[in-house]
């Protein structure tokens, strides 16, 4: 094990101890004041999607990390953003750059999966959901899992980006993607003055909707500025009334581990229809 490996598993296993405190919380809110109601099947739901979940953890410890760690530890121009050489900007002020400029850049992948068609594929898993709560934030198709390791190591690259700055960002964001997603209703005043900085579930809810013009809002990761900037901002005055998942998908290919896996070799869908008068809401 390499040494940028062993520094990255220690903080690895804590963060995912905390990922798993933080989903049993936010499961025990989302069965006491659910946004979404009528739902069967919860625990098995949740079940399904921690196994993908677990499925995902497992190849990113045993196949990705070590493959980061060698990366990192083979390349020594990976120290950290160097904005100029002549007045160096403080060390504060790189880690606040590096963050932003890598939080930018999930808004940007994450905006290609759902442009491009082969990418579609497989963050359609993430999609069908219609049952969704903080558990789907962990349920990605390891295909797209995959594809995003290696995108974002270029990006770490071309950015300079430390191990430490890494794990930073996404100890930050994990406990936000799991809120967003979850099923917990919370005052629209909360939820108004929270998504002026972060991603909310009213924002999420959304991005999750059936509707096509709805599913291609909202991008945001961490951040809520970038969907503003690239006019990607959408609400529903109605968030109860959104109708989550895809409409072309029989319940039975995403219910089962099996069928979530098999999903992006079926039919591509084809619910992604226009919808012109409606409007983002800033």
């Amino acid at each position: 094990m390499s040494g940028a490996t062993a520094i990255m598993h220690q903080p690895d296993t804590i963060k995912s101890m905390a990922a798993i405190c933080v989903l049993v919380i936010l499961w025990a809110v989302e069965k006491r004041k659910p946004q979404f109601k009528g739902r069967t099947g919860a625990s098995s739901h949740y079940a399904a999607n921690l196994s993908i979940g677990l499925m995902n953890l497992l190849i990113a410890t045993w196949v990705f990390l070590p493959a980061l760690g060698t990366i990192l530890s083979g390349s020594p121009s990976l120290h950290g953003l160097r904005l100029s050489a002549d007045a160096p900007l403080p060390v504060w002020a790189q880690w606040l750059i590096i963050l932003l400029l890598f939080d930018l850049w999930q808004y940007t992948w994450h905006r290609i999966n759902h442009r491009v068609r082969f990418l579609w594929r497989f963050h359609s898993v993430h999609h069908v959901d219609a049952d969704m709560d903080a558990s789907t934030a962990v349920r990605f198709h390891p295909v797209e899992i995959m594809l995003s390791f290696l995108a974002r190591t270029v990006v770490m690259s071309l950015l300079g980006m430390s191990v430490g700055q890494m794990l930073l960002y996404e100890s930050i964001l994990l406990p936000v993607i799991l809120f967003h997603h979850s099923n917990i209703k919370i005052p629209e005043r909360s939820d108004r003055a929270l998504r002026w900085l972060i991603v909310t579930p009213y924002m999420h809810w959304v991005h999750h909707s059936e509707r096509q013009p709805e599913t291609d809002s909202n991008y945001s990761s961490l951040l809520s500025v970038w969907d503003r900037i690239f006019r990607s901002f959408r609400l529903r005055p109605d968030p109860e009334r959104i109708v989550l998942g895809l409409d072309s998908y029989p319940e039975v290919n995403w219910r089962s581990i099996r069928g979530s896996l098999m999903m992006p070799f079926m039919t591509l869908p084809t619910h992604r229809e226009s919808d012109a008068d409606q409007q983002s809401q800033v």
